[in-house]
């Protein structure tokens, strides 16, 4: 479909992706451009993030601002579905276009579709965009008189859903259907549209049919299609799709350990521990930072380096310690830990481990022979790190860009984080960060700090400054100390140059019990606004800002995680960021969050409110060996200075990650 999503041309319909689809596309129709993903996050939810060129406008009528670059908005759409196709019963679906921000495609459907043989029929009733024709009477009209007329839509600032918009005004009927034709990569489309393009954003846009025709062609992963559209208008695009549950990357890794037939009948004098603590490095990712052995049991200390699958690395490392070890040998203990903090330990019953490992069980599974649990108290008693002190180091790449600038659409910063620091003991540590800028296209700004009226603190609108004209910054060097009180809660207290933009103290405490569902904790921090003209000084402005943070995985919703951090924010505001993340079977995360605080929209200024999205993606999808981490693509539309928390340069939540994976 033109606009991104599921439908005809240019006319959505009920119908859904596969649940996990990712689908980008390009569509071009004489006067828009659109550049679109669209995502089936849920079976029965789509969402699509869409940017429109309008060939027809400038960005603005300042050519010192924006010179003569087009007119670009973005777009968000999402759709329902009600009720799944049956036998006898349509598929129905709800649907929002352009339901936040400036709404170019404002639009509301409700929709029906059904399969009748190659042909898939859809019918439906749309409010705003495309009813603007009113080819029918609005029904809710009939039950309350508010809803006979559209009120007045964009009103300067944007970012704001407009309810009060929604089922109001013209509403139109429009539909079409879809040929599967005998050859299966080509589909033929046929619609009538609900739009009569009189107020189009491009301007009146002339109409010579409602009658819309195209047709689609898949190859391999990709559609293209071609259209003639409103009886003048030749449109073409192309889309990619992948499945965000399916995706996955070609590794070259030896299978897991087979045991041996026999049993090992051998004292556990003669155990060859150089083996097994080399084995469990390279064929199960573990770094071993200490071991202890007993007459009958073996507990191991470190760190899962390449298997991000937990499941996965415990079997690995079950199935080596299994065939290195002897019969007397009843119980493995694995303790994860952090620095020489411990995380989590699992207990492996060795008997039951291997009987399901050697397939000698009507239904195996390794998982009923091992359990997680919070470390216990024998286990640490008996810890002695032996790598607490010494320097570490590393390098990462980043990517910084921006969309639907005034200057250019597309504006990127790229380059390398060099990391280093001493660690004193395993839990306190000193750490730097320099940014090294390699390239960018930055030089094209034309204002730093915007000229928009703004009665709060400038905690992040001067963000600008804080990335042009320096090709080597300091991004944070702080003091930092973190370790387990009880079981269940984690501390960590750190000092220093924090963030880009700010520096100060912090404190933060989490209680997160192994594999529940529900975490909680709070974070306060004392800050003052580093100077953007060097990486030392700071300025006059200075703020306490803190949150208690809720961290909740809902069981009837598999694979997602809701945030909530509750407090006051860096421009003295206060309120809470609800953030919702959903996780993909390859590891592949999509999240969404928004701060809402006592700032209005008047006082934020353009966007109203701070929202972004985000979108992680394991390492192990691009490498031939497995890896664990992720990198992070944040798109975010508009950022000012309500609702901005500080950018702590460690998270309990994030580090403390292998007590119950997300």
């Amino acid at each position: 479909m033109v606009h991104g999503g599921t439908g005809l041309i240019q006319t959505p319909t009920s119908r859904m992706l596969a649940d996990g689809d990712l689908r980008v596309s390009y569509t071009d129709n004489n006067e828009y451009r659109f550049w679109s993903a669209t995502i089936q996050l849920f079976p029965w939810l789509q969402s699509t993030l869409r940017y429109t060129d309008a060939r027809t406008r400038l960005y603005s009528k300042f050519p010192g601002f924006s010179g003569n670059q087009t007119l670009k908005d973005k777009g968000i759409d999402a759709k329902f579905r009600l009720l799944k196709e049956s036998h006898y019963l349509p598929e129905l679906s709800l649907g929002f276009r352009d339901f936040g921000g400036t709404g170019f495609f404002e639009s509301e459907f409700i929709g029906l579709s059904k399969h009748v043989g190659d042909f898939d029929i859809h019918i439906n009733m749309g409010w705003g965009y495309i009813g603007t024709s009113g080819n029918t009477a609005n029904p809710f009209c009939d039950i309350n008189q508010k809803f006979c007329e559209r009120p007045d839509g964009f009103n300067g600032r944007g970012g704001k859903i407009d309810y009060q918009r929604f089922f109001k005004g013209p509403a139109s009927i429009f539909g079409g259907v879809e040929y599967q034709t005998p050859w299966a990569p080509l589909r033929l489309k046929f619609e009538y549209e609900g739009n009569n393009y009189i107020d189009d954003r491009a301007g009146s846009l002339d109409q010579d049919s409602n009658w819309n025709i195209g047709a689609a062609y898949t190859w391999n992963d990709f559609d293209f299609s071609v259209n003639y559209q409103r009886g003048n208008t030749i449109g073409f695009g192309v889309n990619y799709n992948f499945n965000l549950h399916t995706i996955r990357q070609v590794k070259i890794d030896n299978p897991p350990r087979q045991l041996k037939a026999k049993t090992n009948d051998f004292p556990i004098e003669q155990v060859n521990r150089n083996r097994l603590i080399k084995d469990l490095y390279y064929q199960a990712g573990f770094a071993l930072d200490d071991s202890n052995f007993t007459s009958d049991s073996l507990t191991v200390f470190g760190q899962q380096t390449s298997y991000r699958d937990n499941d996965e690395a415990i079997e690995r490392m079950g199935r080596i310690m299994a065939y290195e070890l002897p019969e007397s040998v009843k119980e493995y203990r694995i303790v994860n830990t952090l620095g020489s903090i411990p995380l989590v330990e699992t207990v492996i019953d060795a008997d039951m481990f291997k009987m399901q490992a050697k397939y000698q069980s009507l239904e195996p599974n390794l998982a009923s022979s091992y359990q997680r649990q919070s470390v216990s108290e024998e286990s640490i008693i008996n810890y002695d790190p032996l790598f607490t002190a010494g320097f570490f180091s590393g390098i990462e790449a980043f990517w910084i860009q921006t969309f639907g600038n005034p200057e250019d659409f597309y504006l990127y910063q790229a380059g390398v984080l060099v990391i280093g620091g001493y660690s004193f003991n395993g839990k306190s540590s000193i750490a730097g960060t320099i940014k090294v800028n390699l390239f960018e296209n930055f030089d094209k700004f034309n204002f730093t700090t915007d000229g928009a009226l703004s009665t709060l603190p400038r905690v992040r609108t001067r963000a600008r400054e804080y990335v042009s004209n320096r090709e080597v910054t300091m991004e944070n060097l702080f003091l930092h100390w973190n370790d387990r009180i009880t079981p269940n809660l984690y501390a960590q207290v750190y000092g220093g140059y924090l963030e880009t933009m700010f520096g100060g103290v912090g404190a933060e405490l989490l209680y997160r019990p192994v594999d529940s569902n529900l975490t909680f904790g709070f974070d306060l921090n004392y800050v003052q606004q580093r100077s953007y003209e060097n990486d030392f000084d700071f300025f006059d402005y200075k703020v306490l800002t803190g949150h208690a943070n809720i961290y909740w995985q809902p069981q009837f919703l598999a694979g997602t995680l809701l945030t909530l951090n509750i407090g006051q924010y860096l421009a003295k505001d206060k309120g809470v960021t609800v953030d919702f993340a959903k996780r993909f079977d390859s590891g592949v995360v999509v999240g969404a969050y928004a701060a809402f605080t006592d700032v209005s929209a008047e006082e934020y200024g353009e966007g109203s409110f701070t929202k972004g999205f985000y979108l992680s993606i394991p390492f192990d999808l691009f490498s031939l060996k497995p890896a664990k981490g992720a990198g992070r693509l944040p798109w975010i539309p508009i950022a000012r200075d309500g609702g901005q928390a500080l950018a702590r340069p460690i998270s309990l939540y994030n580090v403390t990650e292998e007590r119950s994976h997300f």
